[in-house]
């Protein structure tokens, strides 16, 4: 096998790790990855906007917003407009929304970096290199990604 097909049977590898987490969460919990990041930023920041939860978690402003409105189609998410300045919009979980992130699995990407922070230094700059140059040659350098660790098609991906 030459070493460029040991590599990319390695990225499929991955990429079929980060669909079974993302098919078991949704399962589970009933989220996406992308919401259940969301979620999450709005319970450890309560009455964030979602401007900063898109800059927090490295997705569109446009992205998070339509996550955003079916959360809160859901009611897992109420937005509060602020008496004092119109235009801001604070986000809360419901008591709904509160109770299903408690019981949601951990994002797979905590897994990913307890091993990832017990390597070495020097190993750990290797890694993110290499995969840093692989994003690059696959042309994705400047494609939008949250540090979640979700696949799918683009469709499935679209509807969160």
């Amino acid at each position: 096998m030459q070493k460029y097909e040991e590599l990319l049977l390695a990225l499929r590898k991955v990429i079929r790790a980060i669909d079974l987490y993302s098919k078991q969460l949704n399962k589970y919990a009933g989220l996406t990855g992308p919401q259940l990041l969301i979620m999450r930023e709005i319970s450890a920041a309560e009455g964030i906007t979602a401007s900063a939860v898109a800059q927090h978690i490295t997705l569109s402003p446009a992205t998070v917003s339509n996550i955003i409105e079916r959360l809160e189609h859901r009611e897992l998410i109420h937005r509060h407009r602020s008496d004092k300045d119109k235009r801001r919009v604070a986000l809360y979980l419901t008591e709904q929304g509160q109770m299903l992130l408690e019981n949601a699995p951990q994002p797979l990407q905590e897994h990913f970096i307890e091993k990832f922070c017990a390597l070495d230094d020097w190993e750990q700059s290797q890694l993110l290199s290499s995969m840093q140059r692989i994003a690059n040659m696959m042309d994705a350098e400047r494609l939008d990604a949250a540090p979640v660790l979700e696949v799918g098609s683009y469709q499935t991906r679209s509807k969160n």
